[in-house]
């Protein structure tokens, strides 16, 4: 059974990333003095100022949501001590749960095979505010403790398509990002970790029934829960959102300039469940909210949640009705 009631969207976008060796720390952004100082040492102080116009349009999205849907209100999140870790940043899901937030002060780390886009999505940044990794978690080596330093909080939304495509080329196949990923990820994490929230997918439960068992022709659903009882079995403190089929909007798709300009639309309620049993769609933007709500939702500890988003008005960023969304999925 599942519960409903309603979001407004932050943002939108996505790009695939590509394939890299060794972890380095980039020099993205401009250096500060609030770094640990093993980031600080590996990275290098320099300017980058040159593309700042996907960082405009994210955080005009944003505000043009606000203003379409007055209830919406950016509520602040962390405390000055925490740090958030996002893998697959620069995804679908990824970017929208970046932008906003930064949008609310939050401090970020990435993890990016190409840390580049993070200055053409987000525009420059001061290092206290956001800091880049160069690495991947399909190398395991890539996944040095350093990169852990004063981290509090783990965001993973990875992941690649269903079936093969040109995001396969480069070994990026559902069991080397879904299975292997996660789990080099998940096995190099600091146990004094406050919260891992993984994207995983509706359905991972039921690959061998129609018309999932479509879906699982090539694995993913079958690599995803691989990952999600990996994550489980850590004995880290965890979260996991299963998406519907995801859209923006009348969007799907993979083009960054069509998904900076998609809105959830009509589809901004949210209907949260457990046990597997949701089928239907939901916006990045609900899923990029729903990790970001659950961060700091203590009962929402050691729980598995499908999403899906449907027409009507929406919770935004309120976190009070967030909280009814999800323990009211845990009382059905």
């Amino acid at each position: 059974m599942a519960f409903k009631l309603s979001l407004t969207p932050i943002t939108d976008l996505q790009i695939p990333t590509i394939h890299t060796q060794f972890l380095q720390k980039i020099p993205v952004f401009r250096s500060s003095s609030s770094s640990p100082p093993s980031i600080q040492r590996k990275l290098l102080g320099s300017k980058l100022d040159s593309r700042r116009k996907s960082s405009v349009c994210i955080t005009n999205s944003l505000k043009q949501e606000t203003l379409q849907n007055p209830t919406l209100t950016s509520t602040p999140l962390a405390s000055s001590n925490q740090l958030v870790l996002v893998i697959g940043g620069t995804g679908g899901v990824g970017q929208l749960v970046v932008a906003s937030l930064l949008d609310r002060g939050v401090k970020l780390r990435l993890f990016l095979r190409n840390p580049d886009k993070a200055t053409t999505l987000f525009g420059e940044q001061e290092e206290e505010k956001l800091q880049v990794i160069k690495g991947d978690t399909r190398n395991s080596e890539d996944l040095d403790q350093s990169m852990f330093e004063g981290v509090t909080h783990v965001i993973c939304c990875t992941g690649t398509t269903a079936f093969p495509s040109r995001r396969w080329d480069g070994d990026n196949t559902p069991e080397r990002v879904d299975w292997e990923g996660v789990r080099n990820l998940v096995s190099a994490l600091p146990r004094s970790l406050s919260r891992i929230i993984l994207v995983s997918s509706v359905g991972v439960t039921k690959s061998n029934e129609l018309p999932w068992s479509i879906m699982n022709l090539f694995g993913v659903l079958k690599y995803k829960k691989m990952g999600e009882d990996f994550v489980i079995k850590s004995g880290l403190p965890y979260t996991i959102i299963r998406p519907g089929r995801l859209t923006d909007g009348p969007y799907t798709s993979y083009d960054l300039n069509t998904l900076l300009k998609a809105t959830a639309g009509e589809r901004r309620a949210v209907l949260i469940g457990q046990g597997d049993k949701l089928v239907g769609e939901v916006s990045r933007l609900v899923v990029a909210e729903a990790c970001i709500q659950a961060l700091n939702i203590d009962f929402t500890e050691g729980q598995i949640y499908e999403i899906n988003s449907v027409p009507g008005d929406g919770p935004g960023s309120d976190t009070e009705k967030w909280k009814e969304l999800f323990k009211a999925a845990q009382l059905q």
